[in-house]
């Protein structure tokens, strides 16, 4: 008899002391929840890598160019891993902070004339990056703008801007023509043409 009422109650001691799978899982799932869900992607928090981190040279220049009393900015800049290999961007801005003129240019554009100054039949890398870099320097200088933009003797070239604006600008001695070397020989003409309400390319100009 003392058997029988002993084991109940064995029973009853075990089912006391053996945890509740239910609740122990209930009781580590926030743990598990918290490691594998993903934190929220902070946009406002500034990225490690901005746009401007592999930017290896500048320049700038104001000149007036899109309105006689507002001068506008070109703009040179050259990025990528270095300065043989990277990729310049030209652009020029008005004076309200629009991008009226962009052009992508690569750095062996502006290293290709190079070889009218080598005395030897080879230049070292170092020699490359000093003639790109100063490419870039002298790419705004003084002697590149040139007022006016067209004269009534310049012949009016297929290529570029229509009949109209080229006659516009032959009318517009205050219109300011940019020259620009790319390449060997590729000598470029840009220019304002209000009517147009952009920049237009004047070829003709040669090398």
């Amino acid at each position: 008899m003392r058997i029988a009422l002993f084991l109940p109650a064995i029973g009853l001691l075990a089912a006391c002391s053996t945890p509740d799978a239910s609740q122990s899982s209930a009781t580590t799932s926030p743990a598990a929840d918290s490691s594998a869900r993903l934190e929220p992607m902070d946009t406002a928090r500034a990225s490690t890598a901005t746009p401007q981190a592999d930017t290896l040279k500048t320049v700038r220049r104001r000149h007036v160019f899109s309105a006689p009393a507002s001068p506008d900015e070109f703009k040179l800049t050259l990025r990528g891993q270095d300065v043989l290999t990277g990729q310049i961007t030209f652009t020029i801005t008005d004076a309200s902070g629009q991008v009226i003129f962009r052009e992508m240019l690569t750095p062996a554009d502006l290293e290709a004339s190079m070889v009218y100054e080598m005395k030897t039949p080879t230049a070292t890398p170092a020699e490359r990056e000093a003639y790109i870099r100063r490419r870039m320097d002298e790419f705004f200088a003084d002697k590149n703008f040139r007022q006016p933009a067209l004269t009534a003797k310049d012949a009016y070239q297929e290529g570029g801007a229509d009949r109209p604006t080229w006659t516009e600008l032959q009318k517009r001695p205050d219109a300011v023509g940019f020259v620009y070397l790319v390449g060997k020989e590729d000598r470029r003409r840009i220019a304002y043409a209000p009517g147009a309400k952009q920049v237009v390319q004047l070829p003709g100009l040669g090398s």
